[in-house]
């Protein structure tokens, strides 16, 4: 287990820990060379010595490392740590989408708009790369203060032209979200992130699941055959483009979807406008589904028989959850499904006396790490090679309140963690509890402020505050504005201090009162790095060239990467206008 005050690689300083999963544990850290606050993901130590996970996680960072993109998290490194597999990635200070549906139950249509605007925004730019995320989820998805959304988590990304890293015929991800492709085993393809996706709108509109049942086969089995319920039916007077934008992303048959999640950003884009509002709901090209319906049918009556305790445990680990089911051939796949487990199970038999009998039989197996806290170097140096460890010849120290200086307070790897014979472990030797006294530091320079306190054995942390640059309050890029310890106060060497310095935020302005040309739209936009869209729209209640609407309100915080809409009044045309040169 990864302990706070712990450095990865001699760079990531471990603060805290901030979640935990199937496959790894997750820590906020502090990078002591590029000076800010990272997200590191550390594969499991039980797993470590497992190569199919390891291959997974590492699958994980080769994804990700990919994409460069504001709707997504950013990795940063990857690497290994005295057997330690990790990612070091952008550090979010968000909630989960599936909190803020907790919290609120449903949204309004517009910010359902705007987040599923940034989901397919990001998730395009992955579309583009030929990677698929196969696991799009609210859990999946955090949302920042100021409305940001990012998508965490390609874990079990695939990318199609990696066929050596894809897994065909396997059912990944939460069932809720799971595209009938998936669920009957067909393996995935971008079609499949416009299902989930489609699933994710519907419940950001309704603040409900579409399809819900007693286990996840039968959840997984309404997937493939029941069409999606009609979303006015719990949000009465949603516009047809609405409808239409579910309907099309959630259809069974993956050819009646969008193409990719840039076709369906851009429908997204001007479904709230009046013109859509009437649009003709769509039918489908391509047949849905010719799934047998008796064969559904009883195999939602045997599912109901099963516990459904064990997969909704791990449902909440997000472990794969869903069994392959098919609705055209379930007899003859019955069959090789009957083959396949014999074979299954005797690999698995093979496999498990290999691991258990072949370390008695070589000596060669994994040891325990001894618990050496609190004694001297030299006793657990003893201790540490009797139990068939090397130690390194450097230790480290650390500071310590409850250790006396001299004696271990830690080693790495940790206390019983499982290593193998000849493992080097390295020492942290307590150099016993030093006081400082903390000052007011408002007003200086982080960077002066930042470099005193690290000298005298304190962890500092920087982050930024929002702040108004106003007439009243002006700030000085990186003068400290405030701080986590009070002045006055006595901490011990190796405590964790926060320096914040200012974050000038700026909002969208009144584009619509009058003193705005398009031209000065434009310079916003390039200024702030923003993508406009300006559209035109026929009116006789305003002066022709005028902007008279806004997608973006004004109490909304302006964030690089965002897009948004103007409108721009035309002047009617009239009737019976005369044309000129067979133009009218």
């Amino acid at each position: 287990m990864i302990m706070k005050g712990q450095k990865i690689s001699d760079r990531y300083q471990i603060i805290k820990s901030i979640g935990e999963g199937g496959m790894a544990n997750v820590y906020l850290a502090y990078d002591t060379i590029l000076d800010r606050n990272v997200a590191v993901k550390v594969l499991r130590g039980d797993l470590s010595n497992d190569e199919k996970f390891v291959r997974r996680f590492q699958r994980e960072a080769l994804s990700a490392s990919s994409l460069s993109h504001p709707n997504i998290v950013e990795v940063y490194d990857v690497g290994e740590d005295n057997g330690e597999y990790y990612i070091v990635m952008e550090y979010i200070e968000g909630k989960h989408l599936k909190n803020l549906l907790k919290k609120r139950g449903k949204l309004t249509l517009s910010e359902a708009v705007d987040i599923m605007l940034q989901i397919t925004d990001g998730m395009a730019s992955a579309h583009d790369s030929y990677i698929i995320h196969r696991d799009i989820k609210p859990q999946n998805i955090m949302i920042l203060e100021n409305g940001l959304v990012k998508i965490t988590d390609f874990g079990i990304a695939m990318a199609m032209n990696a066929t050596q890293l894809t897994q065909t015929n396997s059912v990944m991800g939460s069932v809720h979200y799971l595209p009938p492709e998936q669920a009957s085993g067909q393996g995935s393809t971008l079609q499949s992130d416009i299902y989930s996706m489609g699933i994710v709108m519907y419940e950001l509109i309704t603040g409900e699941l579409p399809f819900k049942g007693d286990n996840a086969v039968e959840i997984a089995l309404k997937h493939l055959k029941e069409p999606i319920p009609d979303i006015r039916e719990k949000v009465p007077n949603v516009p047809n483009s609405i409808v239409n934008i579910i309907k099309k992303s959630t259809a069974k048959n993956p050819k009646n979807r969008y193409n990719d999640a840039r076709v369906m950003h851009d429908d997204l884009l001007t479904c709230l406008d009046d013109a859509r509002r009437d649009e003709p709901i769509i039918t489908f090209k391509y047949p849905e589904t010719d799934t047998d319906d008796a064969k559904i049918m009883k195999m939602v009556k045997e599912s109901k028989k099963e516990s459904t305790e064990k997969n909704e445990e791990k449902e909440e680990k997000g472990e794969v959850i869903a069994k392959k089911i098919t609705g055209d051939d379930l007899k003859k796949q019955n069959k090789l499904l009957i083959i396949l487990a014999f074979i299954f199970t005797g690999l698995v038999v093979g496999i498990t006396a290999l691991i258990v009998f072949i370390p008695l039989l070589t000596g060669g197996g994994s040891i325990e790490v001894p618990d050496v806290t609190n004694m001297t170097v030299s006793e657990a140096i003893d201790t540490l090679q009797d139990a068939g460890f090397t130690v390194s010849d450097e230790t480290r120290e650390i500071d310590s309140t409850e250790i006396e200086e001299g004696r271990v307070v830690r080693t790495s790897p940790a206390v019983g963690s499982e290593r193998k014979e000849g493992t080097t472990i390295t020492l942290y030797v307590s150099i016993g509890d030093t006081q400082i006294e903390i000052e007011d530091y408002t007003g200086s320079s982080y960077l002066e402020v930042k470099g005193r306190l690290e000298a005298l054995g304190l962890y500092v942390l920087i982050e930024r505050r929002d702040v108004e640059d106003t007439e009243e309050d002006t700030y000085e890029d990186g003068e400290i504005i405030d701080q986590s310890i009070e002045a006055g106060e006595r901490v011990s060497a190796g405590t964790n201090i926060t320096l914040y310095i200012p974050n000038i935020v700026t909002y969208y302005p009144d584009f619509t009162d009058g003193s705005y040309t398009v031209d000065d739209v434009e310079d916003f936009a390039d200024t702030y790095e923003l993508n406009v869209e300006i559209t035109y729209e026929e009116t006789s209640e305003a002066t022709p060239g005028t902007i008279i609407r806004q997608s973006r309100p004004t109490t909304q915080r302006v964030v690089a990467g965002q897009s948004f809409t103007i409108t721009i009044a035309e002047a009617p045309q009239e009737s019976g206008e005369e044309c000129e040169n067979g133009l009218c």
